[in-house]
């Protein structure tokens, strides 16, 4: 026990510091999780309204795939990736592998789906009239769904903030797609893990203590947007 008091200690003594490789770990995980959020948000969103404001044949089948891709492993899309990034891939001569960009598409990929899944889910629950009354107003299918997003707001920003959390935390596309290299692609759950093995705990808590700080501040948003719907 007496350990690990004595790690959280130094730990916090890091943080204080402001250590400079401490903060370029962190700063090089919160800017891929927020592009890699931004852009699955811009795909996600009108995927989720497409799909839940019209009827096809196969409509269930897509959301169960779907709900499905949210179970994915993480080390599948990294391995899915990185067969179309390395140099016999189709994508090798762009030596977009290690580099920033290839963790961005693989977290790209694996939250398009949680997004796309909670606007489904957000806009479902709202009351259908929304819809009709816009449309009997004169509304357009874009208007309406402006009006359609627009209340559903809330719901949508929770499912934003819960996918920044899921890729921020992930390790599997980070390590196999960035390789984890010092100052360019290691990011806090990558350098958790080396430093593990190096048997540096002190860094290695460090990060952890940041990790968990903005995991609560994640579902303290998350759940002030749930509270939010509920009003």
């Amino acid at each position: 026990m007496s350990f690990f008091v004595d790690c959280f200690v130094s730990a916090t003594s890091l943080l204080k510091s402001m250590d400079a490789e401490l903060c370029e770990v962190v700063w090089v995980s919160v800017k891929v999780s927020l592009i890699s959020t931004f852009f699955a948000s811009l795909l996600g969103i009108p995927l989720g309204l497409l799909i839940s404001l019209h009827q096809f044949r196969l409509k269930r089948l897509v959301i169960t795939v779907l709900n499905s891709l949210l179970a994915l492993p993480t080390v599948l899309i990294g391995l899915f990736v990185y067969s179309f990034l390395c140099r016999k891939g189709i994508f090798g001569s762009w030596d977009l592998l290690y580099t920033q960009t290839a963790i961005t598409i693989g977290q790209i990929i694996l939250i398009v789906p949680l997004v796309t899944t909670f606007t489904i889910a957000t806009i479902s629950r709202l009351d259908g009239r929304y819809k009709k009354t816009a449309m009997t107003l004169g509304a357009n299918r874009f208007q309406t769904s402006i009006v359609i997003l627009r209340e559903a707001r809330f719901g949508i920003i929770s499912g934003i903030a819960g996918s920044f959390g899921r890729v921020i935390s992930e390790i599997g596309v980070s390590m196999m797609l960035g390789g984890n290299i010092r100052g360019f692609t290691r990011t806090i759950t990558t350098a958790i893990a080396l430093e593990y093995d190096k048997g540096e705990f002190v860094f290695a808590v460090a990060l952890g203590i940041v990790l968990m700080v903005l995991s609560l501040a994640i579902n303290i948003l998350i759940n002030f947007f749930q509270g939010k719907m509920q009003h």
